[in-house]
């Protein structure tokens, strides 16, 4: 059966090396969807895949993406949210949130619950890019999800990160038993360019110098695309989180299910 991969963030780093590492698998359809209009055609291109553009710091655009597949594509067999990046300052999106947590949780967030008939129906899988961060860097605070009143580059982060794992567990409670099959995964430590942005020692760390010490796209990519080309239920578990293709234990805070569900009702609300 031909199946339909859509990839966000996948005009660099991680999210291109996997759409790279998909060609292996001929017959499929590849959907990839990036920020940059140049550099997701010319992947695209390469790959020889269709494309969408879309910033996720604008949600209407989120919106404008989520009608434009369920339109063209019957099915999808994949989501993988691999969209993200790491701020340095605070800033503030037009749609009014926090932009780490937008870009990171709020779009992937809004994009899946809105095609989440299509993937019921299709039984698909939901993969969420996750980070080891969010057990070091969070400082989750339910009631101040867009850093209003505490404000970091590493807490934004790492706060994002652990809604990915959040928002993974709790996708998987409401659709599991209908089809529907969430993981978060950490790609490792990877020198790509989704810190450019970023300031303080997170930019430190993925410097030119400190670059040479980092795992490569590819390999940062193995995890997604293992997962993708998988079988959930039986090479993995539905609802977990994997390094290295295995599974592996999330912070203490990432297993409280109330949390999971505050987090949804919240994030639900600030995408109406």
């Amino acid at each position: 059966m031909q199946r339909t991969t859509v990839i966000t963030g996948a005009s660099d780093g991680i999210g291109a090396a996997a759409a790279a590492k998909m060609l292996a698998n001929p017959g499929d359809t590849l959907v990839l969807v990036g920020r940059s209009p140049e550099k997701t055609k010319a992947i695209a291109h390469e790959l020889e895949c269709d494309y969408f553009v879309a910033d996720f710091t604008e949600l209407d655009q989120v919106r404008t993406l989520a009608a434009e597949l369920s339109t063209k594509y019957p099915r999808i067999d994949v989501l993988a949210n691999n969209a993200g990046g790491v701020m340095g300052h605070r800033e503030v999106t037009v749609d009014g949130h926090e932009k780490t947590f937008q870009v990171n949780h709020l779009a992937p967030f809004l994009l899946t619950t809105l095609l989440i008939e299509k993937l019921v129906a299709d039984r698909a899988t939901v993969i969420n890019t996750s980070s080891a961060a969010h057990k070091v860097m969070a400082k989750f605070d339910i009631d101040d999800l867009d850093a209003v009143k505490h404000y970091s580059t590493n807490a934004a982060y790492g706060n994002a990160k652990l809604a990915n794992i959040f928002f993974t567990k709790e996708l998987q409670r409401r659709y599991g038993d209908h089809g529907v099959n969430a993981v978060a995964f950490h790609p490792g430590i990877v020198g790509s360019n989704f810190s450019a942005d970023s300031a303080g020692p997170i930019k430190l760390m993925y410097s030119s110098v400190a670059k040479k010490f980092l795992l490569t796209s590819a390999e940062g990519a193995d995890t997604l695309v293992w997962l993708a080309t998988t079988q959930p239920g039986t090479d993995w578990t539905p609802g977990e989180y994997y390094v290295r293709r295995k599974l592996t234990k999330t912070s203490r805070q990432a297993q409280d299910p109330a949390l999971a569900l505050q987090l949804w009702e919240h994030s639900a609300a600030m995408v109406q």
